[in-house]
């Protein structure tokens, strides 16, 4: 099992970075993914526990579900669904208040079940993974500063 750790400081209340970060059926206007669509309402609507996403980042295509939402300082989901062998044990975003701003911490911890080759290709997941969280983390940053929200 690896695991994906990815921190940010961005400057702007927690309630916003946690606003955009869980807009599920809107996750496509991030750079690293090219759609996204809300399947199920949770709890509280829309995007609360059980709330069940899918999204595309091609090649890949993936469903998440929310295990956790504690509006403004925690995320936590599951992928539930991939088009590719991989197991995801559970990602977690973390938000705390960093003095005028707010600090995210991401982690996120899979394996890939393919015998042989699957602790090779976990380790070719990680830096991707990363990339990918750090470039959702920048593109939340930039809106909140496009949108005056800082």
């Amino acid at each position: 099992m690896r695991t994906v750790h990815v921190t940010r400081t961005i400057p702007a209340p927690a309630e916003d970075v946690f606003d955009l970060l869980a807009d599920h059926a809107n996750y496509d206007r991030f750079r690293p993914i090219h759609g996204s669509e809300l399947l199920r309402e949770g709890d509280p609507a829309p995007n609360g526990v059980g709330a069940l996403r899918r999204i595309r980042v091609r090649p890949l295509t993936f469903e998440e579900e929310i295990t956790a939402y504690e509006r403004p300082s925690r995320l936590d989901y599951l992928i539930v669904k991939l088009n590719v062998p991989f197991e995801h044990h559970g990602g977690s975003i973390r938000l705390a208040p960093e003095g005028d701003g707010t600090t995210i911490d991401w982690r996120s911890s899979y394996s890939v079940p393919t015998p042989l080759v699957g602790g090779p290709e976990e380790l070719v997941w990680q830096p991707v993974l990363a990339r990918g969280f750090r470039r959702v983390l920048e593109d939340v940053e930039r809106m909140l500063q496009d949108t005056g929200r800082r």
